[in-house]
């Protein structure tokens, strides 16, 4: 049995281990016909062209975890911002760990998908948002049809949330191999404003997959700032698709920076649904081995006088693979519009490559777009200036790249989660520099 015929066969039994009701029960039932019918992605599909799934698939992947498992605090604090209070919702194995979490319902909903999808006061709610943001299709299908524990948040108007949230996934390795299917929903209301924080990590060398979903609807005036550490280990792959839905004079920013992980795969969307919206994407890859990363990308201008900018850099060392399919597209009503995206890439080897298509779709006459990519390697001058002035080879090549992420890095509004991201690439660079970008 693979895994496709493998999962369809364990949706009746997961059916009767959740209480759902008939409004969700219905969109699940849907989606799980959707999936037996489309499957996962191949590279026939022209957004996979880059990504084959294989590797990954052909693991016997366990459903459901066989037991829940508890974790002490000391095993998990290195991947925690632990030095700033924030909000924690923590998940082992799909299961939401209670003694490690820190949420509220005090003025604000910071809880878990599990406690609104079945209580009567949360149903408007669900109604109105539940799985409205999604582009069908049969990851985020698969997703849809299992859908039972993740983040819930709702935050009200006029709320400024004072501590980030950390939104945690942990993969304890007590399965042989496990597929996780996480579902987030966040709500932020009229006139208010967040910072997130998210992390996925298998804490052993067992194989994972995770197949996760998060909607975020950013309501009229709000502030979203979204961060994505992808630092995992090369047992664990992921599927992360995240669909923002903005209102007018919303600001919504998204940071992903992906550094570990066998496969790894982001599904971002953006659908502009009102004027003067900026939206945000931001990313820093560096992978090594036969890492592969790929950032599939929509930014959606249904509306007049919105912007947009895309900042991707890449860095790719031995025989690692990156993907960047970035597209813009721009509706005829959509005038005024300002959309910038860039892609930009080192390669440290012979071996390693890059796929990069960036995409503009323009049905308006009057707007700012530009697009572009570079792929190429370590300026030769400049390292040969750097190491004129006594820094040692190694060390001057990593001062390289670090200015060749430093726009990025210069937009991460929490100090504490910049100085993390700055100890990361230094690590993967192997150096040690006394600076913070």
């Amino acid at each position: 049995m693979d895994l496709k015929e493998k999962l369809v066969s364990s949706f009746i039994a997961f059916e009767n281990q959740v209480d759902i009701d008939s409004y969700v029960h219905d969109i699940r039932t849907e989606a799980i016909k959707n999936f037996e019918s489309i499957g996962f992605p191949t590279k026939k599909n022209e957004s996979w062209k880059y990504t084959s799934l294989k590797q990954v698939l052909d693991t016997d992947y366990s459903i459901f975890p066989s037991k829940n498992t508890a974790l002490v605090y000391s095993k998990i604090e290195k991947y925690l911002i632990d030095d700033i209070d924030s909000y924690k919702i923590i998940f082992v194995d799909g299961i939401y760990s209670s003694h490690l979490s820190e949420t509220t319902h005090e003025g604000m909903d910071i809880c878990l998908m599990s406690s609104v999808l079945n209580k009567p006061k949360y149903a408007p709610i669900i109604e109105n948002y539940f799985n409205k943001a999604l582009k069908k299709d049969g990851i985020s299908d698969l997703n849809t049809a299992f859908s039972k524990e993740g983040a819930f948040i709702h935050i009200p108007k006029n709320k400024l949330v004072e501590k980030p949230i950390q939104i945690i996934h942990f993969n304890s390795g007590n399965e042989s191999s496990l597929m996780l299917q996480p579902r987030n929903l966040i709500i932020v209301d009229e006139n208010s404003q967040l910072q997130i924080i998210e992390r996925h990590q298998n804490l052993n060398e067992n194989e994972v997959l995770t197949n996760s979903v998060t909607e975020i609807f950013v309501n009229p005036k709000s502030i979203v700032d979204y961060y994505k550490i992808q630092n995992d280990n090369k047992q664990a792959s992921i599927i992360d698709t995240t669909s923002i839905v903005q209102e007018h004079n919303s600001v919504c920013t998204l940071h992903t920076f992906s550094f570990g992980g066998k496969l790894t795969r982001n599904n971002l969307t953006f659908s502009q649904k009102g004027e003067h919206i900026e939206s945000i994407m931001k990313g820093i890859t560096i992978i090594e081995e036969k890492q592969h990363v790929d950032h599939n990308t929509l930014v959606h201008h249904i509306k007049p006088n919105c912007e947009s900018h895309q900042d991707y850099k890449g860095i790719f060392d031995d025989s690692s693979t990156g993907v960047f399919n970035g597209t813009v597209v721009v509706e005829k009503e959509a005038q005024k519009t300002n959309a910038f995206q860039a892609n930009n890439n080192v390669l440290l080897s012979d071996k390693a490559s890059i796929n990069t298509k960036p995409q503009l779709e323009i049905f308006a006459d009057d707007v700012k777009c530009s697009h572009g990519c570079t792929i190429g390697q370590l300026d030769k001058n400049a390292l040969f200036y750097l190491k004129s002035r006594g820094i040692p080879e190694k060390e001057a090549k990593a001062l390289l790249m670090y200015g060749f992420a430093n726009n990025v890095m210069q937009s991460v509004k929490i100090p504490e989660l910049k100085n993390r991201i700055t100890n990361i690439i230094a690590g993967k660079l192997g150096v040690n520099i006394g600076f913070n970008l």
